[in-house]
């Protein structure tokens, strides 16, 4: 009887050196950070047949987008609005509306609020590191912020985490690569079974400690 083999993640990193697709043999075992390095580096797991057994990151529908900053993420947001406007969403933009010196978590609480409403399904908030901001909007209720710097820690913060608003770094990554993370974050769906438990938990704390 042939042993079952742990695909582990250095073998799916060798594969996308490789340029191959990753084939699978009855009863292997992957790693849940195989998985994600698999889209992470876009290696097709395939079977014997070539039959693909992971489909392809789907969008998630996901129409309105409120986004904000501070003054020094001002630039970043004033690019990023017409990225996400050509991928098809609708943005609100929470301001500020020049590079006047200004206050991250007012304008994070802005962004925090279109999600308590449900006048926005995701935020964005855009300040130099992304981390004041993050901690900002953790402290309202029903926000799951994430402060993502490459589309790995984006399509994890998503799937795994069930994260609504993204914040970014304006002095920690440049536009094309806030393209990406933001990209990645908008196309990446939260993964229920054992992700969503884990998420319902963080939500137990909120509700034990909220008042």
């Amino acid at each position: 009887m042939n042993k079952k083999r742990l695909v582990t993640g250095k073998m799916i990193l060798d594969a996308s050196k490789a340029g191959k697709d990753f084939e699978l043999l009855p009863g292997d075992l992957i790693t849940a950070l195989a998985r994600d390095l698999a889209k992470e580096k876009h290696v097709r797991l395939v079977q014997g047949s070539g039959q693909k057994t992971i489909p392809e990151t789907r969008s998630v529908s996901v129409v309105k987008i409120a986004i904000a900053s501070d003054h020094g993420g001002y630039d970043l947001k004033k690019d990023l609005i017409p990225f996400l406007t050509s991928l098809g969403y609708q943005v609100s933009d929470e301001g500020p509306f020049s590079t006047e010196a200004v206050d991250y978590p007012d304008f994070a609480y802005a962004v925090g609020r279109r999600i308590q409403d449900r006048t926005s399904e995701i935020g964005i908030m855009i300040d130099g590191a992304g981390l004041g901001s993050a901690m900002a909007l953790n402290k309202m209720k029903g926000i799951l912020a994430a402060p993502c710097h490459n589309e790995f820690t984006a399509r994890n913060a998503r799937q795994h985490n069930h994260a609504n608003v993204l914040t970014l770094g304006s002095r920690d990554i440049g536009l094309e690569t806030a393209k990406s993370v933001v990209k990645a974050f908008l196309t990446a769906v939260p993964e229920p079974g054992r992700h969503e438990a884990r998420v319902e938990k963080i939500r137990q704390i909120e509700e034990r400690f909220f008042r």
